[in-house]
């Protein structure tokens, strides 16, 4: 068996693309996996998998090992970012490959599930429907009515947590991004009177709409300091939240926010391979570690969390993709002893489904662990291009 055709494709899913690594043996075998970067350069990590398609073609796809180390190697003074992501996708492809030749799921390759199911969070709950409810093709979350009404859906939907965003409501609301340059309060990130007091209001809404039994975890990103994240998780303690999701790229900052609050930190979304995570887990700098699984690739995702077992802690994938990306992290839950639990965005665009040949099976707020060869679920070529990015 050879690999015969490396290929990236994207997808328009709204505020953000999806972007998918077919790799194609010369005997038909297909292998998918996505592999999005939609906050920096979609085109660049494109770039970057067909730069790296020479090295693979001819290749026998069953030696990742060995392939992985033969990109590592051409791009070692690039490490991170687009590059670990082309990298994290062309991986995952070829063990989707070596599972369907094999006939078992990813997670028999690394000697089998310890469970077979995993409970899940509701992610962006409530902010999806600030920032792109025509897209998602719900009523638009303005007044802290909408929210009541809104908490009424997220009781009955079986989920027992929900994390969310910042978000500002009134005649025009939004989502507070200023990390990312989306929103007012950037680039200073200061956690000022006014924003405390709409963080406040914006989570003790859904406290008050969801009720005592679901847990609550708000993502405050990129969009303060130090100073400020400490400021918002003393304020929000009242809540007592499931955590505070934050991303910082000093693992003594960080260390210094989870000294000040009450509430569990969760972070390190943003990081790839165990060199960058080796420092936050030294310094015990959070929690629960969140891993990509789509960017770190499956092995390294596992060093990952093998390294996080050493220091007595739980991670969680990150995943706020298409199904291909759920089926990837849940196979992770399979196999890794120590997750917290698991994330997948409720709220999306409505052809979601229709984009992949099997859907993740989710009951009472648990996701069934999916038992097909390889990831489990492949793309529909002809719905993706139906899709495609950028037009």
């Amino acid at each position: 068996m050879k690999i015969d055709k490396v290929e990236i494709f994207h997808a328009d899913a709204g505020w953000r693309p999806w972007s998918f690594v077919k790799i194609t043996t010369d005997d038909g075998l297909v292998g998918w996996s996505e592999c999005t970067d939609s906050h920096g350069s979609p085109q660049g990590m494109a770039g970057v998998v067909k730069d790296l398609s020479p090295l693979l073609v001819g290749q026998d796809p069953r030696k990742i090992e060995k392939l992985y180390w033969d990109m590592y190697s051409r791009t070692r003074q690039s490490p991170g970012s687009i590059i670990q992501k082309a990298v994290g996708g062309i991986e995952n492809a070829l063990w989707d490959i070596k599972g369907k030749a094999l006939g078992v799921p990813v997670y028999e390759l690394f000697g089998g599930p310890v469970r077979e199911k995993i409970p899940l969070y509701w992610s962006h709950c409530g902010t999806s429907r600030v920032r792109a409810w025509e897209m998602v093709k719900k009523p638009q979350i303005k007044t802290y009515e909408d929210v009541k009404e809104f908490g009424q859906e997220v009781r009955t939907s079986g989920f027992k947590a929900l994390k969310t965003n910042i978000a500002v409501l009134g005649d025009n609301p939004y989502v507070y991004m200023p990390g990312f340059f989306k929103s007012p309060g950037g680039p200073e990130l200061n956690a000022d009177r006014e924003i405390l007091s709409v963080i406040d209001k914006w989570v003790g809404a859904l406290r008050d709409a969801v009720g005592a039994d679901i847990d609550i975890a708000i993502d405050l990103n990129f969009n303060f300091k130090t100073e400020g994240y400490i400021k918002v998780g003393r304020m929000l303690e009242q809540y007592q939240l499931l955590w505070l999701e934050i991303d910082s790229y000093d693992p003594q900052a960080l260390r210094q926010i989870k000294d000040s609050v009450t509430t569990p930190i969760t972070s390190c979304e943003n990081l790839y391979g165990t060199r960058q995570y080796r420092p936050f887990f030294e310094a015990h700098a959070m929690d629960t570690a969140s891993i990509d699984v789509i960017w770190n690739g499956f092995g390294g995702s596992k060093k990952i969390a093998d390294m996080a077992e050493l220091y007595e802690m739980n991670v969680c994938p990150h995943n706020y993709n298409g199904h291909l990306s759920t089926f990837i992290s849940m196979q992770f839950c399979a196999l890794v002893s120590n997750v917290r639990m698991a994330e997948i965005d409720v709220d999306d665009v409505p052809w979601r489904d229709e984009l992949f040949t099997n859907q993740p099976e989710v009951e009472n707020g648990y996701l069934k662990i999916p038992t097909a060869p390889g990831w489990g679920t492949d793309v529909n070529e002809k719905v993706l291009r139906e899709h495609k990015w950028p037009k």
